[in-house]
């Protein structure tokens, strides 16, 4: 297995693989719309591939949190994906920790995911909560709204709502 940026002869693959993850045609297209956003950073868009056929993808986008006009550069963790064929063979766990270390290498600092919590906690990530950092959508349940410090303290001052791009809310 292998983990690099995307490529743009990747795009077709990274659509598929997100759609038949998550079973809708919904995840792919959140990807090509975010990809056409000023803010979308390529080095964040990683893929991984076996024996050459991209199996896995995921994405990081800088979001803002929000309070009171004060706004906090974070990075969302949206969408992670491997083909079902592919999973539960270490692919997306890679894939998160690799995004994790370009995300930190390029300056980043937090990251916030919304996702299962039984999965995300084994990379660090812990209730947004802890930092009063809250979801913008209703009915999300605490343990699933996360965030892990790339850089210790990160989070230390910071509080709000996050903001998301409204593409996230597109698709």
């Amino acid at each position: 297995m292998q983990i690099r940026k995307e490529e743009d002869t990747d795009y077709i693959a990274i659509t598929e693989v997100n759609d038949h993850a998550f079973g809708q045609e919904y995840e792919g297209q959140l990807v090509v719309n975010l990809r056409m956003h000023s803010d979308f950073v390529p080095e964040l868009s990683l893929v991984a591939e076996v024996d050459g056929k991209v199996v896995g993808h995921i994405l990081f986008f800088p979001i803002k949190v929000v309070d009171d006009g004060k706004e906090y550069d974070s990075l969302s963790l949206a969408p992670m994906s491997v083909l079902p064929e592919f999973q539960k063979q270490g692919i997306g766990s890679t894939l998160v920790k690799e995004g994790l270390t370009v995300a930190e290498n390029l300056g980043y600092s937090s990251v916030i995911v919304l996702g299962h919590p039984e999965y995300y906690p084994r990379f660090g990530f812990r209730p947004a909560s802890q930092w009063d950092i809250r979801a913008p959508f209703e009915d999300v349940p605490d343990e699933a709204f996360m965030a892990i410090e790339l850089v210790d303290g990160a989070l230390d001052n910071v509080r709000g709502v996050v903001e998301y791009p409204e593409e996230f809310c597109e698709v």
